[in-house]
C-alpha cells in the first residue's frame, strides 16, 4: 500500500534553498487517494521547491505518464498519456488555505501535502474526450453503439408510427 506521507514536504526542515525530487506513482498511488477518479497509472512526476524568501517558496510540479481512463466510445480502459506543468508559490502563514495558485500552509505545522496538488495536475491534463485510436475500440460495443445510431436515426418506419397529430403539423410544413 503506498504511504501517501511520503508525498509530504517538511518546509520548516529544509536545510537548502532548493527541493528537488522524483515520485514514481503507479497504481497503488492513485488506489491509496479517497475521492480519486483515476484509479491506476504510470506516472512520473518531478517536484521542484525553490525558497523566495523565508516564508515563500515556488513550487513546480513536471507529470509525464499515462493514466487509465475508460473510452468515451466502447466504455472499455485504455491508456491515455499526460504531460503537464504547474507552478505554484508556497507562503507559510496563520492557517493552511489555497487560494488559486496560492498554497498557505501553517507556519507551526510547516508540512506541504502534494499528494493531492500532483493528482490534481494529472487529472486536468487529460483531455475532456479520450477515445481509443481506430479499430481499437471493444468490437461488440462498437456494433452495438452502431446498431441502435442506426435505428434511431435512419429508420424510415419511424415516419409511419407518427403521431396523426404531428403527421398533420407535418403536412403544414410540406
Amino acid at each position: 500500500m503506498f504511504r501517501i506521507d511520503t508525498l509530504n514536504i517538511d518546509l520548516l526542515a529544509l536545510q537548502e534553498d532548493s527541493f528537488e525530487a522524483t515520485f514514481i506513482l503507479r497504481d497503488e498511488y492513485f488506489q491509496s487517494l479517497e475521492g480519486a477518479e483515476i484509479k491506476s497509472g504510470d506516472v512520473c512526476s518531478e517536484v521542484t521547491l525553490k525558497r523566495v524568501d523565508a516564508a515563500e517558496f515556488s513550487l513546480l510540479l513536471r507529470i509525464a505518464g499515462k493514466v487509465d481512463v475508460p473510452c468515451d466510445r466502447c466504455l472499455d480502459d485504455m491508456a491515455q498519456p499526460v504531460k503537464a506543468d504547474a507552478t505554484y508559490s508556497v507562503k507559510l502563514g496563520q492557517e493552511a488555505r489555497v487560494d488559486e495558485d496560492v498554497i498557505v500552509v501553517d507556519e507551526k505545522d510547516g508540512v506541504l501535502p502534494i499528494a493531492w496538488l500532483i493528482y490534481e495536475t494529472i487529472a486536468l491534463a487529460i483531455p475532456i474526450k479520450h477515445v481509443h485510436a481506430p479499430g481499437k475500440c471493444n468490437a461488440a460495443m462498437t456494433q452495438k453503439l452502431e446498431e441502435l445510431s442506426a435505428t434511431r436515426s435512419g429508420d424510415e418506419e419511424a415516419g409511419d408510427n407518427m403521431d396523426p397529430r404531428w403527421a398533420e403539423l407535418d403536412k403544414l410544413k410540406k
